[in-house]
């Protein structure tokens, strides 16, 4: 869990990540930046002993320096990333490495954070498929950054996060070196805090959007909360619409744009591309 300005959140997220845990998992734990209140909220978590490593970085240095420290100074079979403003589900561990352990080729599972009402069947169940031991996969070649479940050696192989490389194009990488990828179907649903939605969203107004912006509405420019729900409304389709073979995003980022556009003008959305 890596954790940045979440006070708000953190009271929520880490106690019911922690309390997810089996026997033998463990929490690292990367806080950025010296916000106080979050930092007051982490202490009294830094020595509970399902805390297995606490790094604090006083400069905010976001998300790869963190993932690549947990995949390479961990010997964990299974790695993950939990985002301190998430609710993960409480069978997701369990489940995961389960499919995991039934599917050899499976690379990245993947919670889902849309809502049951953004089910589209008729692009979703082309891409649901039925694995050993009676697990499905909506497949995508690749899951969002958060409550997903990874096998550590496909990282290893793949030399870890490269400089300037997304979570979701490693994804991509991992899916054209042959890797199974999807999110777990019926899906394993993950509370995204910020999605103001949420029942605990801290994102109410407009001016809660400006001063939280998260990353994905800053790449897109939104500036409001209808701005904002209107693009997670349009992530969901995507991510039910694309293609899920490798083949497909060849040069992966005019693919990719390009499905997404074909996709928001098939149903009669305005597009912002990534």
């Amino acid at each position: 869990m890596i954790t940045y300005r979440s006070a708000g959140y953190l009271h929520l997220s880490l106690p019911l990540l922690l309390d997810s845990l089996g026997e033998n998992d463990r929490v690292w734990l990367w806080h950025n930046g010296d916000d106080e209140a979050t930092l007051e909220a982490l202490r009294p978590y830094t020595s509970d002993p399902r805390v297995a490593r606490f790094h604090h970085s006083r400069e905010n240095v976001r998300l790869h320096e963190p993932t690549n420290w947990l995949w390479q100074e961990s010997d964990a079979e299974f790695v993950s990333k939990v985002d301190d403003d998430c609710l993960i589900s409480t069978e997701w561990l369990d489940t995961f490495a389960a499919a995991h352990r039934d599917i050899p080729d499976l690379g990245v599972v993947g919670s889902w954070r849309h809502w049951p009402e953004e089910f589209r069947p008729d692009l979703a169940e082309r891409k649901i498929q039925t694995f050993p031991g009676g697990h499905r996969l909506m497949r995508n070649p690749w899951v969002q950054g958060s409550g997903h479940l990874l096998r550590r050696q496909m990282a290893v192989k793949a030399g870890y996060l490269r400089a300037g490389e997304s979570f979701t194009e490693f994804c991509l990488r991992l899916a054209m070196e042959g890797a199974v990828i999807g999110f777990y179907y019926p899906f394993i649903r993950e509370d995204h805090m910020d999605d103001p939605r949420s029942p605990h969203s801290l994102i109410t107004t407009d001016a809660d959007l400006a001063d939280r912006l998260p990353l994905s509405a800053q790449r897109n420019g939104i500036r409001t909360v209808e701005e904002w729900i209107a693009q997670l409304e349009r992530s969901a389709v995507v991510l039910q619409g694309a293609p899920y073979a490798p083949k497909h995003y060849h040069g992966w980022r005019p693919k990719v744009r390009h499905a997404r556009q074909r996709i928001g003008k098939a149903l009669g959305l305005r597009v912002v591309p990534w």
